[in-house]
């Protein structure tokens, strides 16, 4: 079933174009920052964002294989509209050296496995604690925000080799995060058949 586009949405993805030009950017890469964009009303996202299109096509083709969403705050599921989430943030609990968002990464990957694709807006702790667990990742969507310990845990992602979603600044949070993964959960699917034949063709 298509998702019915709002004229105002339209409208503000139109405005967005005539201000910045990401014609230049791959599918799935424009898709997402396009999205964040629109959702921050902060075109800086177009340089700030990190990410490698071949890891969003094998993303892309998880998500819409049913693979798992994980969140590390309900304000994201909130964000996430299409697709059931994850969050265990509810059942988790601090302790020494541990905080709530870590302890709640811990409970998700417990119940969820390797294979999830895991969306952080809100906890640096949470992104350092994914980084320590043999998650095996189709995406990590790394966006946390804050001025203590967010750019250094967006760095430790992108040096990880996971595949991911960062941004370099302090900047981010639960929308933008929400953003990214609903980008890929809105690109039309003929984009995976076109990709396919593409793979076929070389």
């Amino acid at each position: 079933m298509n998702r019915v586009i709002h004229p105002i949405e339209q409208e503000s993805f139109r405005r967005l174009r005539t201000r910045l030009d990401t014609s230049h950017f791959p599918p799935l890469t424009r898709a997402v920052v396009e999205r964040v964009i629109h959702s921050a009303a902060d075109l800086d996202y177009a340089t700030d964002l990190v990410m490698d299109e071949g890891a969003l096509e094998k993303a892309y083709a998880a998500l819409h294989a049913g693979a798992p969403v994980v969140v590390d705050v309900e304000m994201v599921a909130a964000g996430i509209t299409r697709r059931e989430t994850v969050c265990r943030l509810k059942d988790a609990e601090a302790g020494p050296g541990l905080t709530r968002s870590a302890h709640a990464i811990r409970l998700a990957y417990e119940q969820v496995g390797p294979g999830a694709l895991w969306v952080i807006g809100n906890a640096p702790t949470a992104l350092e604690e994914l980084l320590t667990l043999d998650v095996s990742p189709a995406l990590v969507i790394g966006l946390p925000v804050g001025f203590v310990g967010a750019a250094e845990s967006k760095a430790a992602l992108r040096e990880s080799g996971l595949p991911a979603v960062s941004n370099v600044s302090e900047k981010g949070g639960s929308a933008v995060a929400a953003a990214a993964l609903n980008a890929l959960l809105y690109h039309p699917t003929s984009y995976a058949e076109a990709a396919e034949h593409s793979e076929e063709k070389s």
